[in-house]
């Protein structure tokens, strides 16, 4: 044979190959479900993962964590098996998303609202609990902030310990371990926390009305000086970064917190404690729903994927006393709970 006629038998093979490998109509190249996502619905989407893979005739799904944004970014890239099945997100999928997952071919995709959770502020047992205020946490987080002189212009944040914000706060540095931009705990975070003590300051809140990209600038912008440090997705490692700094906090979602509470506590919010009960109930002003997104293309093809979704939904995952609310999610009251279970059944597209 030939060079030339092995060559063309070489290119012939790599085209068949990648051909496999991304059309989701040929014969399926993977048996395993793929899912990707948020750090916070990571531990809820594992357990499911484990009890179906042991339950079912079908392997245990695959789960990675790569936070919200980086997880939809992965699905969004189009169909096939070289994709992910479902996307984690602890925040809604963004209109922009939905447009870059249309414009790759991924245009059915079905939205399964699983709980809720709250975010919390959390150090170490072995100092004293916080009690802040959304105000607190703006103006210890933000790039800039009101000038304390009372005119109603910025300056950057000159707050490098908490009590410098306020005399009866500890008298120590300022230092946060949270989430990186990707991180749908992130973009939760800034919009619940630190809007919401943006809004204390009534010019700023008026801006909302009149220039609302500056009004989401000043809220949502975290300073980058040093006070605030970027700890990647893994909670779990800025709970050992608590253990090992009393004098630091860190953000995370409450079933990361439910889970240490032996050796990390969360803040007081707007005099709210982070339990279940408060979260259920809305008191905890710092809360958001978790949600993952199926890859309606994959469904039939990818094997398991409508076995997967019944599991997670089932009662006695997502039930007021299913395993999940035991791991710390926060059930659906029951009515949304029926709604999920209905669209999740008849694989309803997502509606923005």
């Amino acid at each position: 044979m030939t060079q030339g006629a092995i060559k063309s038998i070489v290119i012939s093979v790599a085209v068949m190959a990648s051909f496999s490998s991304t059309n989701v109509g040929a014969q399926s190249a993977r048996d395993q479900i793929s899912i990707v996502g948020s750090s916070t619905v990571y531990p809820f989407a594992t357990v499911v993962a484990e009890q179906f893979g042991r339950g079912s005739r079908f392997k245990t799904p695959t789960v990675e964590s790569t936070g919200s944004g980086g997880g939809l970014k992965l699905f969004c890239a189009g169909i096939g098996v070289g994709t992910p099945d479902i996307a984690n997100s602890s925040r809604r999928i963004k209109s922009s998303e939905v447009e870059t997952c249309a414009s790759s071919g991924v245009e059915e995709i079905v939205e399964v609202k699983i709980g809720y959770d709250g975010i919390v502020l959390a150090n170490s047992v072995a100092a004293g609990q916080l009690s802040l205020t959304t105000r607190d946490i703006f103006l210890a987080l933000a790039k800039e902030v009101p000038n304390p002189n009372g005119a109603e212009s910025l300056i950057a944040n000159p707050y490098q310990k908490w009590s410098d914000i306020r005399a009866d706060l500890p008298d120590s540095n300022i230092e946060v371990l949270g989430p990186p931009p990707t991180s749908g705990t992130r973009d939760a975070f800034v919009e619940l926390a630190m809007e919401g003590g943006c809004k204390n300051f009534a010019w700023i809140k008026a801006l909302k009305k009149n220039d609302e990209s500056r009004y989401k600038s000043i809220c949502h912008t975290i300073r980058e000086d040093g006070r605030f440090v970027e700890a990647g997705e893994n909670d779990n490692l800025i709970v050992q970064k608590l253990q090992a700094n009393d004098k630091a906090l860190g953000i995370f979602g409450f079933s990361f917190l439910d889970q240490n509470s032996d050796v990390v506590q969360g803040s007081r919010v707007d005099g709210e404690d982070p339990t279940f009960e408060n979260i259920a109930d809305g008191a905890y002003p710092v809360s958001r729903p978790l949600y993952f997104y199926v890859k309606k293309a994959h469904v039939g093809t990818i094997p398991g994927i409508e076995e997967y979704l019944a599991e997670f939904v089932s009662d006695r995952a997502m039930g007021e006393e299913g395993y999940l609310a035991d791991r710390g999610l926060i059930p659906l009251p029951a009515d949304e709970y029926a709604a999920v279970v209905d669209a999740v059944k008849n694989l309803r597209n997502l509606s923005l």
